[in-house]
């Protein structure tokens, strides 16, 4: 296979350092036969003590020496034991050659000294003695060696140990105490064939905006807390992979989030302080960290991830059944391009797909092409070899449907993992990196292309031990630069394997971190909330914009391992949004009283945003139908408008049909028929026949009954008028009483009567009556969203 692959093609060595070499076996014959002799019980003690002394390689210089060169070697050895170390000294160890990458891990992982496998010693004045090394105590050492004093042989990796030997009280012999062993690239000259290499240069970082803006004009961001700012600050640890990478051959990999965040903090921006926000403070380092990430991308390639660098597993295993997830996924890609374009002047790749540590199976390879990328970042590890290759093939492989898998080499992408905050392990990371490299490239003489995809966010000691390696690599005599987009391109190698692994190989340990299926049903919600609420507004791009952004954040690969964190964001999102759509809303009302036979019934619809609402209809509806309409049945429906800021009384009709209770609701709706917000109910106390109303047909019954008696005397008075005629002895009976000056009864006069009435109950009020001074005005400022007080009477 790849990693077993041992060396091709290496060059004799040279007659000088072959004779030197038989020089020294030879000088050491009698050194070899003298300790055949010895007890049997040193050996066995030389190799179980030696761990009593530490010994750190913190720096090694040249990296990658060539032939000239002097090695500095320094460090420390700190005895760990209760006993003093007395005729101390630390001695450099040549080891042999290594011919495979699989060796190169078999001698990194070894602890205690190994005679026989740990190599000679140089020896000379290449050494450094301490007379005494006390329990605890870190003594520092340095030394310097002409690396023609080495005698290394042919091209290749050396193993280079560091060894401390002394002796104690209770071992008083000379003995190996500690030793530590690292790799030594050789490559004097430049290698016939060098391999390409690529090293991605990722700028991400977690999520640092939230979805509230400012009610102001320039819609001022809010920032979850203010770490993006200590990153950019000088030290900081993107401030530093930013001064790093700019003076390395590289490929930006840049998540267009951290582009916009740091962008929105050049101008004014609120940072989240307890319950309220603070006004941000750092516009003048996120300038100057803008300014010179443009300088250094200004004739570099960049490859933008889709905007906040979406977690592509997750959604493949969790968010594919999910509506909408996919759609999110489309919008942050779409995103990208725009972002870096306008942030950092330059057009980006956007045909790239990275999901989390290179690791892939078939869903997530559809779900990375589904927006728009045809070509997947993989890693060897996932992506494993299976044909049997002597040798590491090309990263381009053609995995089918038009897609190109370009596979990172597993080895040199995780050399820089763990804590490297110490330089001695920053120190062994990078010759370890240097020797695999070279190892790869001496496995055939046929050119290859090979990708180094690092961890996406690496510490500040992380960044500066890759950036030291790619440095003395890119220096060095078997690598030369490679952008991406030129090694997907490559020409593919024939035996190369390109079959997607399986989902049941895809790492448990990823796949426990992974975004939960209810997280993608949270964000679907969100989005279905946001879809209602922008179809009323009349400038929707202030809350879709912000919050279509944050729903991107919200499937950020970022949130791997901080699941609390995530979920406390995507409940932040969620309140935001709730808190804006109850700014649009109707007025409570008590119960209300209605009297007459019909009467208006005013509803009022409050927006307490900055922007105007529209589309919007209410509906006013009677459980009660039989004892109140409303309009011209059981509901009626207006458009209503309403400004920023302002409230709107609507007016509906109504019509009593019998006395009594009924309740009515009133509720918002959008065009489409999707109901708005919370429904409002109130009671309706129907009191259509008043005693006022009794007194107006107890007076028409009145009438009817003087108006029927008036007629019977007038027949009556007819009458006798008649007789007396008839009888010219009684001429008084012929109604001269009248002269008399008798008052007209209300019988005789029913007009009046009615007038009177009318005067006393004043006159009842219809639907198209003009208003009345008590009306609510139709379009006030906003108003207090309490309830209106017990006993409100609707005007008739």
């Amino acid at each position: 296979m790849a990693e077993a692959a041992d060396f091709q093609g290496m060059s004799p060595s040279p007659a000088r350092r072959w004779l030197r070499r038989t020089g020294a076996l030879l000088a050491g014959a009698p050194l070899l036969a003298g300790l055949l002799q010895l007890p049997a019980a040193a050996p066995a003690a030389a190799a179980s003590g030696s761990s009593t002394v530490a010994v750190a390689l913190d720096t090694l210089t040249p990296s990658a020496p060539t032939d000239g060169d002097t090695l500095t070697v320094s460090g420390t050895v700190t005895n760990k034991g209760k006993q003093a170390v007395t005729d101390a000294q630390v001695d450099l160890r040549v080891g042999p050659a290594l011919s495979t990458r699989s060796e190169i891990d078999t001698v990194a992982k070894r602890t205690d000294f190994q005679p026989g496998l740990d190599g000679t010693i140089v020896g000379g004045k290449y050494v450094k003695k301490f007379t005494k090394l006390a329990p605890g105590v870190a003594q520092d050492f340095s030394i310097s060696v002409p690396v023609d004093e080495l005698d290394l042989g042919s091209d290749g990796v050396y193993q280079l140990g560091v060894s401390l030997t002394g002796e104690t009280s209770a071992q008083q012999w000379q003995q190996v105490l500690g030793i530590q062993r690292t790799f030594l690239p050789w490559q004097p000259e430049g290698a016939d064939t060098k391999t390409k290499t690529t090293v991605l240069w990722p700028l991400v970082s977690t999520v640092h905006l939230t979805a509230e803006t400012g009610s102001n004009e320039q819609q001022t961001p809010v920032f979850l807390n203010d770490d993006l700012a200590k990153e950019i600050s000088p030290g900081g640890r993107l401030e530093q992979l930013l001064s790093l990478g700019k003076e390395l051959d590289v490929t930006w990999v840049i998540d267009p989030d951290l582009l916009a965040s740091v962008d929105a903090m050049t101008r004014t921006y609120r940072v989240e302080s307890g319950s309220t926000t603070v006004a941000g403070t750092h516009q003048q380092v996120a300038m100057a960290w803008l300014a010179e990430l443009q300088e250094a991308v200004a004739d570099k390639e960049v490859v933008a991830l889709p905007f906040s660098d979406p977690d592509l597993a997750s959604l493949a295993h969790n968010g594919t059944t999910v509506t909408g997830s996919l759609g999110h996924l489309k919008e942050a890609t779409d995103a990208a391009a725009t972002t870096v374009k306008t942030v950092l002047h330059v057009t980006p790749s956007t045909d790239f797909a990275w999901p989390v540590e290179g690791a892939v199976d078939p869903s997530i390879v559809k779900v990375a092409t589904s927006a728009g990328a045809d070509k997947v970042i993989a890693r060897s590890d996932s992506l494993q070899e299976t044909g049997g290759l002597p040798y590491t093939p090309s990263a381009a492989r053609p995995i089918g449907g038009g897609t190109t898998a370009v596979v990172a080499d597993a080895r040199l992408s995780t050399a820089f993992e763990g804590d490297l905050t110490k330089a001695s392990t920053a120190t062994l990371a990078v010759q370890k990196f240097l020797a695999s490299s070279l190892t790869l490239n001496v496995q055939t003489d046929k050119q290859r292309s090979i990708v180094v995809a690092p961890q996406r966010m690496a510490t500040a000691s992380q960044a500066r031990a890759l950036a030291k390696a790619v440095s003395a690599l890119q220096e060095g005599n078997w690598s030369q630069a490679q952008g991406l987009t030129s090694a997907a391109g490559a020409k593919p190698d024939a035996n190369a394997t390109t079959k997607v692994p399986s989902a049941s190989a895809y790492p448990t340990s990823l796949r426990k971190q992974e975004l939960p299926k209810t997280a993608f049903q949270q964000i679907a919600a969100t989005q279905d909330k946001l879809d209602r609420f922008k179809v009323i507004l009349t400038d929707e791009s202030r809350v879709v914009t912000p919050f279509g952004r944050a729903m991107n954040r919200e499937m950020s690969t970022s949130w791997r391992g901080r699941a609390a964190e995530a979920n406390r964001y995507r409940n932040g999102v969620e309140w935001h949004l709730n808190s804006l759509t109850e700014q649009v809303r109707l007025i409570d009302k008590s119960e209300t009283k209605l009297s007459g036979r019909s009467a208006t019934i005013p509803v009022t619809v409050q927006n307490n945003l900055v922007q105007g609402v529209e589309h919007l209809v209410l509906r006013l509806t009677s459980t009660s139908p039989t004892r109140l309409k409303i309009g011209d049945g059981d509901y009626q429906e207006q458009r209503v408008e309403v400004s920023g800021g302002h409230s709107q009384s609507v007016k509906f009709t109504t019509s009593a049909l019998a006395n009594g209770r009924a309740t009515v609701t009133a509720q918002l709706f959008t065009q489409d028929g999707q109901a708005y917000g919370d429904p409002v109910q109130f009671d309706v106390k129907v009191t259509e026949f008043t005693a006022t109303v009794m007194l107006v047909i107890g007076g028409g019954f009145l009438l009817l009954v003087l108006a029927g008696f008036r007629m019977y005397t007038q027949r009556k008075r007819a009458a006798a008028r008649e007789a007396a005629e008839d009888d010219p002895d009684n001429p008084d009976e012929t109604g001269e009483a009248s002269e008399t000056g008798e008052t007209v009864d209300a019988a005789e006069n029913p007009a009046a009567s009615e007038d009177r009435l009318k005067k006393e109950s004043g006159p009842l009020r219809g639907a198209d009556d003009p208003e009345q001074p008590s009306d609510p005005a139709p379009d006030t400022a906003a108003e207090s969203a309490d309830p209106s007080g017990t006993g409100e009477r609707v005007d008739r």
